[in-house]
């Protein structure tokens, strides 16, 4: 089974997590298919950037997310986008509506006072 899950990245105490697609047995920093995004949680809003194409592709194939990324996904509403796609609304139209939603989020380079202090 394919699962879409996060990988993690970053110094210690630092941590930012690529969204991977991997096998279900491999391990959490192991091998992998594809990157299909990023996020970052120590930006205030958190930082997600991933590739929305893709990610319909693999979960068409019938790829699972985990309860984490499951959660990212609805927090930026990639799920509810995805069931317009099965339900046949063209790619364009829905990647279109996606990048306005990131540009939307307005998001600071920098990160979070709190994540600092704890270095």
């Amino acid at each position: 089974m394919v699962r879409i899950r996060l990988r993690r990245v970053g110094l210690k105490g630092q941590p930012s997590y690529r969204i991977i697609v991997a096998d279900k047995e491999a391990p959490r920093d192991g091998r992998f298919l594809e990157i299909v995004g990023f996020y970052n949680p120590r930006t205030d809003p958190a930082t997600i950037q991933i590739k929305e194409d893709r990610v319909y592709d693999w979960l068409s194939k019938g790829a699972q997310p985990t309860e984490s990324v499951a959660k990212l996904f609805q927090s930026i509403s990639l799920l509810d986008r995805f069931q317009r796609f099965r339900n046949g609304e063209a790619l364009e139209n829905l990647l279109k509506e996606a990048a306005a939603v990131q540009a939307s989020r307005n998001i600071q380079p920098k990160t979070s006072l709190s994540a600092q202090k704890r270095s």
